[in-house]
């Protein structure tokens, strides 16, 4: 069995609208599970450059699966090794919530597999 890995990652400015509403945080962290094969999560990192918290969500055909806090001028690293399986046609965004107001730059590292 083939497996193909996936990386969505990149820095990107953020400007905050509240924790309660997250956004799509750059077209290039979007990707769609090829047609006969699953995707699998391996890992996210991630590093903010504010002086507040912020929210890395995980969005599943525009739901959110998974959230990750990270810490003023803190980072994060969490291991999802087979956590589930992600499902042909599925689409998967990195989206950021902030409080309001905040100004900065996220630094992400998203891992997946698809097989």
């Amino acid at each position: 069995m083939s497996s193909t890995f996936r990386f969505l990652q990149g820095v990107f400015p953020v400007t905050g609208q509240g924790l309660d509403k997250h956004e799509l945080l750059d077209g290039s962290l979007t990707h769609t599970v090829a047609e006969g094969r699953r995707a699998q999560v391996l890992y996210v990192r991630g590093g903010n450059s504010s002086d507040e918290l912020v929210v890395l969500v995980l969005v599943r055909d525009g739901v959110p699966m998974r959230w990750f806090p990270i810490g003023a001028k803190g980072d994060v690293h969490v291991p999802l090794r087979v956590v589930e399986d992600v499902e042909a046609g599925e689409v998967l965004e990195l989206h950021v919530a902030a409080p309001t107001g905040v100004v900065g730059s996220v630094v992400v590292d998203l891992g997946l597999v698809e097989i």
